[in-house]
């Protein structure tokens, strides 16, 4: 074996030195067998040098400068399961995933099952709906609670998301996107759930909205929807897609130290004497959360109204309007918990500015970059962080006098955005075939809106 990848690192031109290092990490404490496996590793790269094993030798170059460190292969879903594993280190708190198997979901209870050393349960269950309720009832409990599933999933779980909205409970709701409606194309990827996940229940129930970028960015993505979910004790959706769940890059393995602190909004002891279950920070209006079992912090939670005061049903029309605006300042809120959009490419002086959303970055990068390398003046904002908007999201729509939104949905987003920032005018780009976006479809589209005057 050792051989042979010598061989294979002369092919494809890779030094030995990294081989190298890991075999002396591995047999550290055998350094006989150390130095018999690198020996045998130079004799192969050796072989190969001087027989000519092959005329046709290449190196695959990165784009860009890589930050030096640790870099392993993994897919969008194994990214995100990734990303809930360190939050729920970060946190102290325990998952629980409860799922029911559904194309391209499905890696996701897969992986995160394999994980149980580090306190993770995962339930297959038997439906939808039982996943979802098992989650709430898992973070009811003190767990990080977690559903993953695709679009026709969740529409089974918006009745279990909307008690986790009114009973104020952290749930991450995964959603790797695929082609609709109904059971649709379900191995093809789409961007047409985004509506669903901002609007799709009964009733006012607002939460926060999240879209992963690329498969690496999956990682913080969940991460990021953990933190949301935890600290301001609510429901986050997580959208991710096919395409990204699917697809694969190199990622650096992070230290997590660098990644920001968890710090749930757990009760006090000094909060004993007279307590209700939602009591709230009169800055953020989140809830401090109780664990079962916490003495002195007995309670009940449920789908019904609650007094803002005491806690207890309420059927009061002005009590239900407070509650209503009360739990939508708490999520908008948290566009201060969240970082500024930025603007990539010629951000102060671009006649074009290119929005996306979600998985759809390379292929936009990709356009934004080809059309820069003709001379043109573009600029590219893609979003990440869909509800709330990011607090400069008004200021960057409106400096720009051109604007084109790509997705692959029917101007989903787009709708979105002309709600929230009003006199802008917006130029759609709408596909939905199933398919990622063709970079010089892309560009050829985008360089007639450019040449418009």
């Amino acid at each position: 074996n050792m051989f042979a990848l010598g061989i294979v690192c002369w092919l494809f031109n890779r030094p030995l030195e990294y081989a190298m290092h890991a075999l002396q990490d591995k047999f550290l404490k055998k350094p006989t067998i150390a130095e018999a496996n690198m020996k045998v590793l130079t004799d192969g790269y050796n072989y190969g040098h001087n027989t000519h094993a092959s005329v046709s030798t290449y190196r695959v170059e990165s784009k860009g400068e890589k930050v030096k460190g640790i870099y392993t292969d993994v897919n969008g879903n194994l990214a995100t399961v990734y990303g809930l594993v360190a939050a729920s280190e970060k946190a102290d708190i325990p998952i629980f995933l409860g799922s029911y198997p559904i194309t391209p979901a499905t890696d996701i209870l897969q992986y995160l099952s394999k994980y149980k050393e580090l306190g993770v349960v995962t339930a297959q269950c038997e439906d939808e709906i039982s996943g979802c309720c098992s989650a709430i009832g898992a973070s009811f409990g003190g767990s990080l609670g977690v559903t993953s599933t695709s679009g026709p999933g969740i529409c089974l779980k918006s009745e279990a998301i909307n008690l986790a909205v009114i009973a104020e409970l952290p749930l991450v709701v995964i959603n790797v996107q695929r082609g609709g409606p109904s059971t649709g194309m379900p191995t093809k990827s789409e961007q047409t759930d985004l509506l669903q996940a901002v609007y799709g229940r009964n009733g006012e129930t607002p939460l926060p909205v999240i879209a992963a970028t690329s498969p690496t960015d999956c990682f913080d993505a969940a991460y990021m929807a953990a933190k949301i979910a935890l600290e301001h004790l609510t429901p986050v959706i997580l959208l991710t897609d096919g395409y990204i769940a699917n697809g694969s890059a190199a990622w650096r393995i992070p230290s997590l130290d660098d990644y920001p602190a968890i710090i749930p909004p757990y009760v006090t002891s000094e909060m004993k004497e007279g307590w209700k279950p939602y009591q709230r920070n009169p800055e953020t209006n989140v809830r401090y959360w109780a664990i079962p079992g916490t003495e002195g912090f007995q309670h009940r939670l449920g789908g019904l109204e609650k007094d803002y005061s005491t806690s207890t049903i309420s059927t009061d029309p002005s009590n239900h309007q407070k509650m209503t605006i009360i739990r939508q300042a708490k999520i908008d809120y948290i566009a201060n918990c969240i970082p500024a959009q930025e603007v990539e490419g010629d951000a102060d002086n671009a006649d074009l500015l290119i929005v996306g959303w979600g998985g759809t970055y390379g292929h936009l990068h990709s356009a934004m970059e080809m059309m820069r390398e003709q001379g043109k003046k573009v600029a590219l904002a893609h979003f990440k962080y869909i509800k709330p908007l990011p607090k400069n999201t008004a200021e960057i729509l409106r400096k720009y006098r051109k604007i084109v939104v790509a997705e692959q949905n029917m101007g989903q987003f787009a709708a979105i955005l002309c709600a929230r920032v009003q006199g802008i005018t917006l130029c759609p780009f709408n596909r939905v075939k199933g398919q990622p976006f063709n970079v010089v479809r892309l560009v050829e589209e985008f360089t007639k809106i450019w040449e418009e005057r």
